[in-house]
């Protein structure tokens, strides 16, 4: 039992990241058009969002930036599969001969006014997402079944879930009815001009001309999503090949690492990826 217990905390302190620092200059974060001022108008009215688009297009960086600029804590939760209504919410716990409640991390940030982000929210069981529901209206409560409590939500606490339209399936999808209670913003990779100075931010070291032929090669590849690729090439794939190549990595072996072989196994998809880095960088 008490080994089962330590598996069960260190499942919570795995999905709990740490409360954004408040650096002088913040996070990097390059606006792709008007989403920093949908999210100020959200927060003004405590309005819950739902950001969406692509893996690696963004949304997380733009949540650490917003949780800097608007001075809140962020809780991150990282859904999966298996991720219970419990985990989020709280248990009851064996200390000693003691029984005690444990809050989760949804119920932390509720409490201590923090801004809670489901990453990846269609990921999580239904009955996780169900139990968001009366947080994202008027109401403002969390419901703690186990200790027949509602929680009153501080004024401060905002509720942020990311959704990957990509990934939606029969089985995986989010229900209508959770969707229409969000405010969505909209996320797609960013246009080339954006793209570069990301990737100059992000990867010191690169000449003007390295960043064009990598932009060059994230736009050619995402050309490929509709003819097997599961995955389109993403900014955060582009910005680790960037730094492989600033560490001193050969640009071409920079990008199959990056760009190639995470993305694929099938051998004529990886060829086709590798013709096109090989026709920028030689």
């Amino acid at each position: 039992m008490k080994g089962f217990l330590n598996r069960l905390r260190g499942v919570e302190r795995d999905i709990i990241q740490a409360p954004v620092e408040q650096e002088t200059d913040g996070p990097f974060y390059e606006p792709q058009g008007n989403e920093i001022t949908i999210f100020e108008a959200a927060w003004r009215k405590r309005l819950p969002v739902m950001l969406k688009g692509p893996t690696g297009c963004g949304k997380t960086r733009f949540l650490e930036y917003m949780a800097w600029r608007l001075q809140r804590p962020l809780v991150t939760v990282s859904c999966h599969e298996d991720l219970t209504s419990s985990d989020l919410v709280g248990r009851f716990l064996l200390e000693g001969d003691q029984t005690v409640w444990q809050d989760g991390p949804l119920t932390r940030a509720v409490k201590a006014g923090a801004i809670c982000y489901l990453d990846e929210i269609v990921e999580a069981r239904t009955d996780s997402t169900v139990i968001i529901h009366p947080l994202t209206d008027h109401r403002r409560q969390l419901p703690l079944e186990k200790k027949g409590q509602e929680i009153e939500a501080h004024e401060d606490f905002m509720l942020v879930i990311s959704y990957n339209p990509g990934y939606q399936t029969v089985l995986k999808d989010l229900k209508p009815s959770t969707k229409q209670r969000f405010v969505g913003i909209n996320f797609d990779y960013p246009k080339p001009e954006i793209e570069r100075k990301i990737i100059a931010a992000e990867a010191d070291g690169l000449t003007a001309e390295q960043i064009e032929k990598l932009v060059a090669v994230g736009q050619r590849a995402r050309a490929l999503k509709d003819h097997g690729l599961d995955e389109a090439t993403s900014t955060r794939a582009l910005v680790y090949a960037a730094n492989l190549i600033a560490s001193g990595l050969p640009a071409v072996e920079a990008c199959r690492a990056a760009l190639v072989s995470p993305v694929t196994d099938d051998a004529e998809l990886a060829d086709a990826l590798m013709e096109i880095v090989r026709a920028h960088f030689g």
